[in-house]
């Protein structure tokens, strides 16, 4: 194999397939990443049994061939090679090291047989159907905090993705929860994806897909089967296993009831929540809003080292209602938030929270409260 490519391009494609790369593998091979020259191309490839990354890129190939060499290494090299140099992949002639040359620089890197590389089979997709870039990234940006990471509970590592015909027509919706809060965004259904199986899309996938969305009107093709994801963007396709599980009925978390409206300035909010919060413990974060007509007090209490509080003017017209929050969650909420002015809808100190855009209604973010 020999082929002579741009050291941006290859750098670029390396950035993307290193990262599914466990930096420790029992088993060698999955150390490596796969580089297959031919026609006037060369593509990588990387796998964690998992998930799988292809990327191909052009290249003037001298001599077809392929082979497997320690991903995070040659990441590593050529990230360290000058800017705009040409870089030179060469197998040489006894099968055993790639060498890689750019310049005056010249490596060395011992390879593995690309007979042994895995394949993730993809196997038929079911449904196929397409979203811009940024439709896909609002859907994976809004709800990507709220994903549990308690291992037990498995079905929630992930982001449930399914298509639903509610009051406002067909929709697209993606859902995360870990039990203490939920997060809800959806997009108008795109053709061919009504009657999808609902699916949730593990943790790193979903980190993967969201580094690959850098281009936002950027077409994206989705395929789905019940055990497979399969994401295609422009050179880059990711292939990766769904969590087998059932994602709980989260519809019956979201409060119907909430009849007290309260309404705050988003950023002042932020602003006022991260101010206080600094007095918290690490193991506390709890935050006690106090809410009377016009008017919310925000308190921290913490015994080891004082207290805080601070005073905002809101909307806020039902009786007097106190109600305590993680600082850290109510945060992680409000910076999803896109509108000015933030809508929180209330029913006792007890009770889950509603909180949403004021003029946007295609997310929502529950919140369970805390004993303070």
């Amino acid at each position: 194999m020999k082929a002579t490519l741009e050291r941006t391009d290859l750098l670029k494609s390396l950035t993307h397939v290193h990262r599914v790369v466990e930096r420790r593998n029992t088993i060698p091979i999955l150390s490596n990443v796969l580089l297959r020259a031919e026609g006037g191309a060369l593509q990588l490839k990387a796998t964690d049994l998992d998930l799988e990354i292809v990327e191909t890129v052009p290249a003037m190939v001298e001599m077809s061939g392929a082979t497997t060499v320690p991903a995070h290494m040659i990441y590593d090299i050529v990230r360290k090679l000058p800017d705009g140099s040409q870089v030179v992949l060469e197998t040489t002639s006894d099968n055993a090291t790639l060498e890689i040359r750019a310049g005056r620089s010249r490596f060395s890197l011992q390879m593995l047989p690309e007979t042994d590389f895995p394949d993730l089979t993809a196997g038929e997709f079911s449904h196929g159907f397409s979203l811009t870039a940024a439709e896909f990234r609002k859907l994976i940006d809004t709800t990507q905090f709220a994903i549990s990471t308690e291992e037990t509970r498995y079905y929630l590592n992930g982001i449930y993705m399914h298509s639903v015909d509610g009051a406002k027509g067909q929709r697209f919706r993606a859902v995360a929860t870990d039990g203490h809060r939920l997060a809800q965004a959806e997009v108008p259904a795109p053709n061919g994806s009504m009657g999808m199986p609902g699916v949730i899309v593990p943790r790193k996938t979903v980190g993967e897909i969201q580094k690959l969305l850098e281009t936002p009107d950027a077409n994206v093709q989705i395929e789905l089967s019940e055990t497979k994801i399969r994401i295609t963007t422009g050179a880059v396709v990711l292939t990766s296993k769904l969590i087998d599980g059932t994602f709980p009925d989260y519809g019956r978390v979201i409060p119907q009831g909430n009849d007290k409206e309260m309404r705050v300035d988003r950023d002042e909010f932020k602003e006022a929540v991260d101010r206080v919060s600094t007095i918290s413990s690490e193991r506390g974060r709890a935050v006690k809003i106090s809410l009377s007509e016009g008017r919310m007090v925000l308190a921290v209490n913490n015994p080891d080292s004082g207290s805080a509080t601070e005073e905002l003017a809101v909307e806020y017209e039902s009786t007097p209602l106190e109600i305590g929050f993680n600082s850290r969650y109510l945060l992680d909420i409000a910076n999803q938030l896109t509108s000015d002015t933030a809508l929180f809808r209330l029913a006792d100190s007890g009770s889950p929270t509603l909180i949403q855009d004021n003029t946007i209604d295609d997310c929502l973010f529950v919140l369970m409260p805390m004993r303070v």
